[in-house]
């Protein structure tokens, strides 16, 4: 583990208007991350999804209420702020975005930079939005990226490892981890990650999804 980390946390607010597959062990492993960060001296940050409350920001189709305005991360309200539990510290930094990246229109690529950061340990929701489309712009960008992949979730477990495998076979410098395996390797234990050397690794054809999610989920653990 160098010391060029810092933990982004991506969009664990307290917005309900998503049923998402175990979201209160997701919370428990974020809360876990969060304290190794902290305990590591790791900088944290946070993003937040918000759009305007009358709706002047929103892309074409993004859904609306019958005011006109946002159905879901309005601003003003609050469903935009951090969940409790995982609530920033005054040092620690919170990325208000309007669109699925953390990186799009926001200034966490010159903050990063500034701290001298080259490896991002990401987990959040949702896995086939917001934490997919950050992924890519931070490998875009040369970044490194360790995703914690059960520190994360969607609505759907097809929509959660779908996303997985997609990152897993085209962002050539990302490591993905479970909970766990990575605090194993913070506390400099032996453990286990997928680490994919070649593009396309798990390559699969639909009727194959689900032995490939097992070879995916196999990757993660330790073998006895």
């Amino acid at each position: 583990m160098n010391n060029k980390n810092a933990l982004l946390i991506i969009d664990m607010q307290q917005e309900d208007g998503f049923t998402l597959e175990n979201f209160e062990g997701v919370i428990t492993h974020n809360l876990a991350l969060l304290t190794a960060a902290r305990r590591s001296a790791i900088p944290v940050f946070y993003t937040r999804h918000i759009n305007q409350a009358d709706g002047c920001d929103l892309p074409p189709g993004e859904p609306r209420s019958d005011d006109g305005g946002p159905s879901s991360y309005r601003a003003g309200t609050a469903q935009v702020e951090i969940i409790a539990a995982l609530a920033p510290r005054p040092d620690e930094q919170v990325i208000d975005k309007h669109r699925y990246s953390g990186f799009h229109q926001t200034d966490l690529d010159a903050r990063l930079k500034h701290l001298g950061v080259d490896t991002l340990i990401i987990s959040g929701v949702l896995t086939d939005v917001c934490v997919l489309t950050t992924v890519f712009d931070a490998f875009s960008l040369g970044y490194r990226v360790q995703l914690i992949t059960d520190a994360c979730t969607t609505s759907t477990w097809a929509a959660h490892y779908s996303a997985l495998l997609i990152m897993a076979n085209w962002v050539y410098a990302i490591e993905l981890f479970t909970c766990e395996q990575f605090l194993r390797s913070l506390r400099g234990e032996h453990f286990v990650c997928c680490a994919p050397g070649q593009p396309d690794l798990f390559a699969h054809q639909p009727e194959e999804l689900a032995d490939t999610i097992v070879r995916f989920q196999s990757s993660l653990q330790c073998q006895e």
